[in-house]
């Protein structure tokens, strides 16, 4: 089914290994993606592209454009797509979405390399894979990035995997070397211990239950931000439908503000919001979201 391997640059090591055999590819990101994306390959060598994905007009999925754009691009071009939680536009496919899209790859010789950092996050472990075993069931070869930063909290260990799917346990054994390859290129050998908990946790019954517990914990704390922040932007009277931000998954969301109302929260009130206005929706709690909705009622 597949190579994998423990490592901390999954998403880099992945662009490594694509620009090694597939050299002369464009690889294309969502508008807007993880910042990150862009700097990654492009540092592999690759030229970085857009395809169009989050509408700021209805502060969702552009899904005609994304189609469109997805049947344009080049023959054998690199795809980026992230399996959920959008980052950072908390706007996800539907399922009937991601069978469309799979159709194209079906009928393209293109390569999706999925993004998958936030498993767990939206609507659950199981339901934040649908877009990886969905692609699996139809039969296509393609890579997956996940990272355990978020859902174990070990952000400093930057501890993550590279599945890489072929047609053959044959095919896998050759990929698997090449990849080995490039991991000793890049650091040689990569750092075990955060690799070494998560292995642990998931391979115990009980500590994965408990892990489990928690992170539908903090999955449901993040959905009662959501619903707390809409609430109160309307109890402080801001003007507005700020209901899709419910409707978001993950830890992200584009809060709408213009430009200047969020150099005024910076400058006025502390809250260091990007100019996208995108918000990490995680870093709301029930001591700062008062404080948080009527600055925005003063500046918006």
């Amino acid at each position: 089914l597949s190579a994998r391997l423990m490592n901390k640059g999954y998403v880099e090591i992945g662009a490594d290994f694509l620009k090694r055999f597939n050299p002369d590819a464009a690889v294309y990101i969502s508008t807007p993606s993880w910042e990150n994306h862009r700097a990654l390959f492009e540092a592999a060598g690759f030229r970085v592209e857009q395809y169009k994905y989050y509408n700021p007009a209805t502060h969702g999925l552009d899904f005609d454009a994304m189609v469109a754009d997805l049947k344009s691009i080049p023959d054998g071009s690199i795809v980026v797509l992230h399996a959920c939680c959008h980052n950072p536009s908390g706007v996800d496919l539907s399922t009937d979405q991601w069978q469309s899209v799979i159709k194209i790859f079906q009928d393209r010789p293109l390569t999706a390399f999925l993004d998958f950092a936030y498993q767990g996050f939206g609507e659950g472990i199981d339901g934040d894979a649908y877009a990886v075993r969905a692609f699996l069931k139809a039969g296509l070869k393609f890579l997956v990035s996940n990272s355990f930063s978020k859902s174990f909290s070990l952000y400093r260990e930057r501890v993550g995997a590279l599945t890489v799917v072929t047609e053959s346990p044959e095919e896998s054994k050759r990929v698997l070397s090449q990849v080995k390859r490039i991991v000793r290129t890049n650091y040689s050998s990569p750092a075990s211990h955060g690799g070494q908990i998560v292995s642990l946790v998931l391979n115990d019954p009980e500590l994965r239950a408990k892990w489990e517990v928690e992170l539908s914990g903090m999955r449901d704390r993040i959905k009662t931000m959501r619903r707390g922040f809409v609430h109160g932007l309307a109890r402080h009277g801001v003007q507005g439908d700020f209901s899709f931000i419910e409707k978001q998954a993950g830890m992200f969301s584009f809060a709408g503000l213009p430009l200047e109302a969020v150099h005024k929260l910076r400058s006025d009130f502390g809250l260091y919001i990007v100019d996208s206005s995108r918000i990490c929706v995680a870093a709301l709690n029930e001591k700062n979201l008062d404080y948080v909705c009527s600055s925005i009622a003063k500046v918006a």
